[in-house]
Parts: structure tokens; sequence; C-alpha cells
């Protein structure tokens, strides 16, 4: 495909401060020796990214939800990527696939469509049939017209493959490795789940299941339930047993899993998108040696036959509640798990699947 490519702009839609796998695959084509430049937005909020060690551009938006927003987003996109200089675009999601494509066309470049979820099957899409077709008419066209495509699981990467016909590579969603952490006191131990407070996490189930157990739950995050969550606490009459952080650092975050005694997983099956998930706190857990309950799906059940780094767990308040307490009461179990988890760290870990990003992408550019 001509010369080699050197020079790479990553492009989303979020607070790129608080996205830690696009940080990741940036950090390692920067350390592949690619000019890179991440593309994200700048919230009121949000915190400096003069620490991430390559160039980042953000946008301060008029609008930061709605219609209104992906408007905005995606013409500015447009615009600024018009007068950039790269050798590849890297679309994440469908929320900017579109102005890359155009630009890709302009500039006669290649680009890069990464899917981290089935965004037309999402909860919050699958009941809004307009907006749903959008999506998906989003999702033909990238995965129709993408030099290449990756996406985060097998599962995803088949279904992928059987809706559109082509091939999908896979780049897991893991940690760096780190120095593990000491097996975790038991004194005042805790339930924590971290990520965003959304629909069809199985919050409101885990937060109902805290009536039956003995213990302290932190939610870390925020999102579209903060407000009903906190309501539902209120009127379960849990206020001193369930605790909103808020939404936390990435740097934070380590030392606060670390000192859990259970994570929190089990999403509940509101949408393909969520069966056919993996999620980037599965493995935060086990890089915590934290056991976990998790969720009842294909790429989950396939990893703790491999490994048994936590509980399979239906998303039910009841279910929840026993194997909570069982993960409680029973130590020699707890401590297994979590070794288990340490062994598994090693090798579900980014040194080892950066290493698969980088053969995708180089093979199929012929780098070099």
């Amino acid at each position: 495909m001509g010369k080699p490519i050197k020079s790479i702009i990553f492009t989303v839609t979020n607070d790129l401060v608080t996205d830690q796998r696009m940080q990741r695959i940036a950090g390692t084509f920067a350390e592949a020796g690619y000019a890179v430049k991440l593309v994200g937005r700048h919230l009121p909020d949000s915190a400096s990214a003069d620490h991430l060690g390559f160039p980042v551009k953000r946008f301060r938006c008029l609008f930061n939800k709605g219609k209104l927003f992906y408007l905005e987003y995606n013409l500015r996109l447009f615009f600024w990527l018009c007068f950039q200089r790269f050798g590849c675009l890297w679309a994440v999601d469908c929320d900017t696939a579109w102005p890359v494509r155009w630009v890709s066309v302009l500039r006669r470049k290649p680009w890069v469509f990464d899917a981290h979820e089935l965004f037309s099957r999402v909860p919050e899409v699958i009941h809004r049939k307009a907006v749903q077709r959008i999506w998906q008419r989003t999702e033909k066209m990238a995965f129709s017209k993408a030099s290449l495509c990756i996406t985060v699981g097998p599962a995803l990467a088949l279904w992928f493959e059987k809706e559109y016909g082509r091939k999908v590579g896979v780049v897991r969603n893991m940690p760096l490795l780190t120095a593990a952490f000491p097996y975790r006191p038991d004194e005042n131990p805790f339930v924590l789940y971290q990520g965003a407070l959304n629909e069809g996490r199985g919050l409101e189930n885990l937060i109902k299941a805290m009536q039956q157990v003995d213990c302290r739950l932190l939610l870390a995050g925020e999102g579209d339930l903060s407000q009903a969550l906190r309501a539902l606490v209120i009127k379960e009459g849990l206020q001193e047993k369930v605790v909103f952080l808020g939404k936390l650092a990435p740097a934070d975050l380590p030392a606060l899993t670390a000192s859990a005694w259970v994570g929190y997983n089990v999403s509940e099956p509101a949408g393909l998108s969520y069966q056919l998930s993996l999620n980037n706190k599965f493995f935060d857990y086990v890089h915590a040696g934290l056991p976990s309950l998790i969720n009842p799906f294909e790429e989950y059940v396939k990893l703790n036959n491999e490994m048994e780094v936590g509980l399979i767990t239906e998303p039910a308040d009841d279910a929840i509640a026993t194997n909570l307490q069982l993960l409680l009461n029973n130590k020699d179990l707890h401590l297994r798990l979590s070794q288990n988890c340490l062994k598994a760290r090693e090798i579900w870990n980014w040194e080892k699947e950066k290493m698969q990003l980088l053969s995708i992408f180089e093979t199929s550019f012929r780098h070099g």
C-alpha cells in the first residue's frame, strides 16, 4: 500500500484523559516510532492532558450532548482534519466515523475503524429506532469502507464478520502490567464497582442486594443513572452502606481497586452489545488481584473457565447477594481466586496485547 505509514491521528468524542484504552493504543504507536496525535473533547471539568506523553487536540464544544453535539463535533473534526498532515486516520466507534471517512477520501489516505462496542445495539439506543437506524447505517459504512477494522473481543469480531463479511482484528482492552499489590486485609471489606453508572450495568439490583450483605458498596463513576441510583439508595435506606465516589482520575483507581474485597461486573442482557462485550473493568479487577462477580456472557465465561478469577453471576439481586456473601465468608475461596488473578495478569496484559495490535496494523499496511 505504497510508502510505510509514519503518522496516525486518533479520534474520539470523549474526554481523552480518562480513555485508558486510547492512551495505551496511542502510546504503543508512539513507542514504536510513529508520530501520533489523539483528538478528543475538553469538558468543563476536564483535567490536564500534559502527562500523556504525546500530542493531543481537544475541542471545547458549545453543545455537550444530543444531536447538536454530534453535529458540531463532527463538523469541527472534519474541517480540522482537512488541514492536518497524517499517514492514517483512526476512528473510534461510530461517532467519529463520518468525518474520518470523508477526509480519508479527500486526502486519499487509509483509515482504521476501531469498534469498542456494538454501537447500534447499546441499551441507550435500542429503544430509539430512528437513532438506532442512523448508527446502523454508520456502522455499515465504516465496516465496508475502512481500510482496517478492529474490535475489543472475539465474540464481537465474529458478529461483525458475519454481519459485514470482512475480517476484523481483535485487540483486547487490557491494563499495563504494573507491580502487584499485596493480598488485601479482610478488615472492613467493601464491594467495588468502577465504571459508568449507565443503564444495563446491573446497578439497581446490586444496590438492592446490599440489603442482604454486611459490608459497604463503593461506586466509582458517574453516568446517566447517577441521580436515579442515588434516589434508589435513599428509598432502600442504604445511605450508610452505599457510597458514591464520583468520577475518579484513572491514576487513583488501581490503589482503590486493590483495597476492595470484591469487584462487580454483572451487566443485564439489555442489548446485544453488552452480551458480546469484553470490558476493561474485568481485566482491571484481575490485575489488582481482586476476585469479582462476573457477567454470565460468552466472553467472560470462556475466560473464567481458563483461569477462574471470579464467580459467574446472574444479574438478579438474590444471586448477587448470595455470591457476595460467599466471597465475604469463604476466605479460602477468596484467597484462591485472588491468587488466580495474579497468575492471569501475567497472561492478560497490554505488554502482550500491544504486540497483536502492531502486528495487525503493520501487516495490513505492509509496514516497512
